[in-house]
């Protein structure tokens, strides 16, 4: 579903992206993990086509995403993306948040985006809070709300970037349990996170990355009882 072939990526002097390779299958859930700096959230925005990467190659699907030609609209249509900041519309209500980019970009009629946003506010638990304004709820409720923005595009993919690292801790686990949920319906997905107990749970493999490269891909069991990198042993004794 998600094919990365030899990415390099660069902000001026400094080397984000070294030549990565993922592949990532169908209905596949990929936790990205490594220390600050190691490029994994650089590898999710190139993914997306938020950045334009310096060499390599990235499809979605069928469609390739790097490239003079790439088609971004429709790739994006594909990607839902959930960032550590919610990055919720203020001045809208909850449920405008979730019904504006399905009315501007799919062109469904209100009542139709009005159906669907409540339906998904109903499967992330908080359809109370419709007519909500974003600065009325708390920071797991808004990204809660801005999972079910992305997934109002019917996505194959969803990219979240450290969804719980801006949530006091007990707000986190209700954001990670919507998550859970998706994977267990089957939603391809890449996950840049330090929660440990959800990749243990959840992931179908994990990589671990530093300084703009993957240095290792495996299953969360090999992972986490048998790392095959010296480097990966290393990071897991420092948090674990």
């Amino acid at each position: 579903m998600v094919r990365v072939e030899k990415v390099t990526k660069r902000f001026g002097p400094v080397q984000a992206l070294a030549g990565v390779d993922l592949f990532v299958a169908r209905g596949d859930v990929v936790v990205v993990i490594g220390p600050s700096g190691s490029g994994k959230s650089t590898l999710l925005r190139c993914v997306n086509g938020l950045e334009a990467i310096d060499a390599g190659e990235i499809w979605i699907g069928n469609i390739h995403v790097s490239g003079a030609r790439a088609d971004l609209d429709r790739v994006r249509r594909k990607v839902g993306m959930v960032f550590q900041q919610f990055n919720l519309f203020p001045h809208l209500s909850v449920l405008d948040n979730v019904c504006i980019a399905q009315r501007k970009v799919l062109k469904r009629p209100r009542a139709e985006a009005g159906r669907i946003a409540m339906h998904l506010l109903e499967k992330v638990g908080i359809p109370e809070k419709a007519p909500y304004f974003p600065a009325q709820l708390s920071g797991g409720q808004q990204q809660r709300v801005a999972i079910a923005r992305a997934l109002a595009m019917q996505p194959e993919v969803m990219l979240f970037d450290e969804p719980t690292s801006a949530l006091d801790a007990e707000m986190v686990n209700e954001v990670l349990e919507v998550m859970r949920e998706l994977a267990g319906e089957g939603m391809t997905m890449m996950v840049v996170s330090h929660e440990m107990g959800f990749a243990r749970e959840v992931a179908d493999f994990i990589a671990f990355m530093e300084s703009g490269r993957i240095i290792e891909v495996s299953t969360k069991e090999q992972f986490f009882t048998a790392p095959r990198e010296e480097r990966t042993r290393m990071f897991l004794k420092s948090i674990l």
